[in-house]
């Protein structure tokens, strides 16, 4: 049983109480209903129809757990790192589903591994804003939005995010400065490659 409280089959989630959580217990599945025994003693302990539409959660409100895990803080910590919109919508939705909702959470983390942080997170606050808070719309948002960063790129076109990059700042040596730097030290380098024996 996983740390929401529930068993998974076929990418969907039914109440497995009064089982404790993190221990294994027995899945029967028929053709339309599944139960879910106790490993030890065989004892039922709930019974759900099945489901047809994957990523259904078949738990009532009143046994979702909503304390945070250190898999939930793990993920959460994820978020930060892609931006605070990112952060908020994920926050949003524990506190509305629980750690049922963890894997809501891992699918909207796991875009960084594609998507630079800027459009996943520009992407969380368009889903808020539109009150759609669904990993399936902040994936599409943000596939929307780095299509258009390309299109633009092509079409030579500015966006808001790269027309924000700049090549002069106080902190940013001239290009002189690193021409000068790059041409002593390949002096440097010669002299010393001249003198060795």
């Amino acid at each position: 049983m996983c740390d929401d409280s529930c068993v998974r089959i076929d990418h969907s989630s039914y109440a497995a109480r009064p089982a404790v959580i993190g221990t294994k217990v027995l899945v029967r599945i028929f053709e339309r209903r599944i139960e879910i025994r106790d490993l030890r003693t065989q004892a039922l302990l709930r019974t759900h129809a099945r489901v047809e539409r994957p990523g259904t959660v078949v738990l009532p409100l009143a046994e979702r757990v909503f304390n945070p895990s250190r898999e939930t803080r793990f993920i959460l910590g994820q978020a930060r790192a892609i931006g605070p919109q990112a952060a908020r919508l994920c926050e949003m939705l524990f506190a509305i589903e629980g750690r049922v909702g963890q894997r809501k959470l891992w699918g909207i983390v796991n875009l960084a591994r594609r998507y630079p942080h800027r459009f996943i997170d520009a992407a969380c606050a368009g889903a808020i804003e539109q009150g759609v808070h669904s990993y399936r719309h902040v994936k599409a948002l943000t596939e929307r939005l780095v299509a258009d960063a390309l299109a633009a790129l092509e079409s030579g076109t500015p966006t808001p995010s790269t027309s924000m990059l700049t090549q002069q700042h106080a902190l940013i040596r001239s290009a002189d400065e690193y021409g000068d730097l790059f041409a002593h030290v390949a002096t440097a380098t010669q002299s010393s490659e001249s003198t060795l024996p």
